[in-house]
Formats: C-alpha cells, sequence, structure tokens
C-alpha cells in the first residue's frame, strides 16, 4: 500500500465506491462473487441454526444478511462503513419480510461496535482484504464471538505480490491490493484465536462475476452507441466521488488478465474460535 494512503482515505474510498451508481449498475445489490449461493453455502459450513445471532461485517446493502435470515431463521446484524448501504438495507430488509430478524448500522470493522461474546457467527465476504488493518480486524472478530463461535470468510486472494502497475487508492477499494494469500489469512486469522480451518478455491465464482460484469459493460456500450452517445462521457459523469474513471477502466483490463492467468483468486475459509 502507498505509504501516503491512510487507513481511513481507503475505508472512505471504499464506501463511496460500492454506493456508487456505477458499482450498483454492473454488480446489483449482490457485491461478491458467487452471489447468495455462495453466501448460503458459507451458512451451511458454518452450521448457521435459527436460534444464532450472526454479525455480517462489510454488509453493504444487506443482501447476504437478509438471505441468511431468510433461509436459516437466524439474527442478522449487519454492519457497514456506507451510512447510504446501511439505509438500503433497512428498507430491503423490511420489503423482504424480514426486519424482525435484522439489524444495521454503520461501524468500523477494525473498532466493532458490539461488546464482547455478541455473536455465535461472523461472516465476511469479500471485505476482509479491504480492511488497512486486518490483524486489528481479526482480533476485532474474535472478540466479537462467543467461544467456539464460527467464522466463515469468503474474499480475494493473490498468489504472489501485486504487480507494481496496478498498486493503487482504486486498487484497494476494488479488492485487489490488499488481498493476501489463502495462507497469509489463516495466519493473520490464527494469531487472532481461531482454529479448525476449512478452505475452498472458488476462483470459478470469480471468474464468472467477470464474465457477468463484461456482459453488462457490452450492453451498455451497444446501447449507448444505437442512441449515438459515448459511452466514457456517461460513465463520466456516473457519481464515483473523488474516483477517476478512466483509471478505473484501465485497472478493470489488467485485473481480468490477473484472474484469468491465475494470479487473482477467490477462497472460502471457515474456523472456530479457541475457546478461553
Amino acid at each position: 500500500m502507498n505509504d501516503k494512503i491512510t487507513g481511513g482515505q481507503v475505508k472512505l474510498c471504499c464506501a463511496t465506491f460500492y454506493q456508487s451508481d456505477v458499482v450498483r449498475m454492473l454488480l446489483g445489490d449482490v457485491l461478491h462473487p458467487g452471489g447468495l449461493a455462495l453466501t448460503r453455502h458459507l451458512g451451511t459450513l458454518i452450521g448457521l441454526r435459527q436460534t444464532d445471532q450472526v454479525l455480517d461485517v462489510a454488509c453493504g446493502r444487506g443482501a447476504s444478511a437478509i438471505h441468511l435470515a431468510k433461509c436459516f431463521g437466524c439474527r442478522v446484524t449487519g454492519i457497514d462503513y456506507g451510512p447510504e448501504n446501511v439505509a438500503a438495507a433497512e428498507a430491503d430488509a423490511a420489503a423482504h419480510g424480514v426486519a424482525h430478524l435484522t439489524a444495521f448500522r454503520r461501524g468500523d470493522a477494525e473498532r466493532l461496535p458490539f461488546a464482547a461474546g455478541s455473536f455465535d457467527a461472523v461472516i465476511s465476504e469479500c471485505s476482509f482484504c479491504t480492511f488497512p488493518d486486518k490483524a486489528t480486524a481479526a482480533a476485532e472478530i474474535a472478540r466479537v464471538l462467543r467461544p467456539h463461535g464460527r467464522l466463515g470468510l469468503t474474499d480475494m486472494t493473490m498468489k504472489g505480490a501485486l504487480p507494481q502497475d496496478i498498486q493503487s487508492l482504486l486498487s484497494w477499494v476494488v479488492c485487489i491490493a490488499g488481498a493476501g494469500t489463502p495462507e497469509q489469512y489463516v495466519a493473520t486469522l490464527q494469531a487472532a484465536g481461531f482454529t479448525s480451518f476449512h478452505i475452498e478455491d472458488q476462483h470459478a465464482a470469480l471468474l464468472e462475476l467477470v464474465d457477468n460484469v463484461r456482459r453488462k459493460l457490452m450492453g451498455l456500450q451497444l446501447a449507448l452507441l444505437l442512441r449515438k452517445l459515448n459511452v466514457d462521457e456517461v460513465l463520466d459523469k456516473l457519481n464515483l466521488g473523488h474516483l477517476d474513471m478512466s483509471q478505473g477502466k484501465s485497472l478493470a483490463r489488467r485485473v481480468v488478465e490477473l484472474i484469468e492467468s491465475g494470479v487473482i483468486g477467490y477462497t472460502l475459509i471457515t474456523a472456530k474460535r479457541v475457546a478461553q
């Protein structure tokens, strides 16, 4: 990470990016590879039950929290850094009839606003790699879990160092620069007090997401051409805060190359908090 980029900047830009019009257009409300099918698989692997209190760290617009509440009948609390995401999650939960099983609030993964031992399970999807201080985030997750509490995590992973040409603030925002190897994630979680690891390669889910985004971009460009509009001009007008759209398009092409070559992957990890 660039030494001039602070953790606060990363968090603020992540929140801005994932609340943006263009991200919602390309990804919808489920902002991670594998969609809700992978979310349900993750919930099954960590054995979610109706009596469980579950925390979704970096919940976005609440799609996963809502889905888990509907599928397993558990109570799910979602926390996200973006206030617009929190408001949207509350509205969507009410629309899906699970407002009584869900709660959403704004907060920081590195300073979780919950008492120790508040939850039976924690999930985090495609977000752990964006946390500037992963050791602190892992320790916070362990702190709010009860003894033998379960963790389910899916995230971007890397094989080797990130190529120099895409090390930037925007690459942090889109879950690249902060990604480590599965072994590094496991080591960080072990140091925080987790054990009994299960790991799955979900690279295929990442490739499917990339293909879907490609198709949407092609469809958008075709529609704009038919209207004799300039796709770059339209995209540049979408709300991305202070992020550089031209940089984003260039980065996206480079990321696709790295995914297809296997340098960037997607990994599922489950673990349990050790008893104290």
